[in-house]
């Protein structure tokens, strides 16, 4: 079974046509990257693989559940564009780490040793221990995004979807995130990443969706690399990638 699967998802906001009958499935223990200029719909492929942009049709499985059923259940962990968080808030970077374990708490969120450990487990792997108690704006972008790749992780996710995770990061935590990434796919994890990187998406893919409201190609990374289909999306003055 493929551990992402969408099927004819097309997608609207009101008279506007975002995503156009999208077809695609990623086995499990892949990196997928999905590229494509802004405005093609990438974020509103995430959001409705999440089940929460609702003006839409077709159907999203995540290892065999529904978007809802995936997020309830903590099958399915999403790390959003920075520009969507509202960084003003009064959360700590432990509190936003300790919130990828609320799924399987009470009513009551009161993390139980096992949490707490996750917790732990997570901010070290990003090697934001130290800062744990920062609030979570006081954070350099670079930092934040860790914090929210921690906060997937502390949720054991089986499925990540990431929206940009390398816009306005330092190159220190982009190398750790592609890093953890790795070994996340290594245990068996399947992600779907976007990213207007090319010259590293080799590094940290395997394999690429190339999306213009629908998908254009989805094979391994060179092949969707091919200057042939890049001009599909990018224009006739992508020769090939940088």
């Amino acid at each position: 079974m493929s551990a992402i699967k969408v099927t004819g998802v097309s997608a609207h906001y009101g008279s506007v046509h975002a995503l156009d009958d999208v077809n695609f499935s990623v086995e499990p223990g892949r990196i997928c990257g999905l590229i494509g200029m802004n405005g093609s719909g990438k974020s509103t492929l995430f959001k409705t693989m999440m089940g929460v942009h609702r003006d839409c049709t077709g159907t999203v499985t995540l290892d065999g559940h529904s978007p809802q059923q995936a997020r309830s259940t903590g099958v399915v962990s999403y790390v959003p564009q920075s520009e969507e968080i509202d960084f003003t808030f009064p959360v700590s970077v432990r509190d936003v780490v300790s919130m990828g374990t609320y799924w399987r708490l009470g009513t009551t969120r009161r993390l139980d040793t096992q949490a707490k450990q996750a917790v732990a487990r997570a901010l070290e792997r990003v090697e934001l221990t130290d800062l744990a108690e920062r609030q979570i704006g006081e954070l350099s972008g670079g930092q934040r995004k860790r914090a929210f790749v921690a906060r997937a992780m502390a949720q054991g996710a089986n499925i990540f979807l990431l929206d940009e995770p390398f816009a306005g990061v330092d190159k220190r935590s982009e190398k750790m995130i592609v890093s953890l990434l790795n070994e996340l796919a290594q245990d068996g994890a399947t992600i779907l990443v976007s990213t207007h990187d090319l010259s590293s998406l080799s590094q940290l893919a395997t394999e690429a969706i190339l999306l213009r409201r629908t998908v254009l190609a989805h094979a391994d990374v060179e092949t969707v690399l091919r200057p042939e289909n890049l001009m599909k999306v990018f224009g006739t003055d992508v020769l090939s990638p940088q």
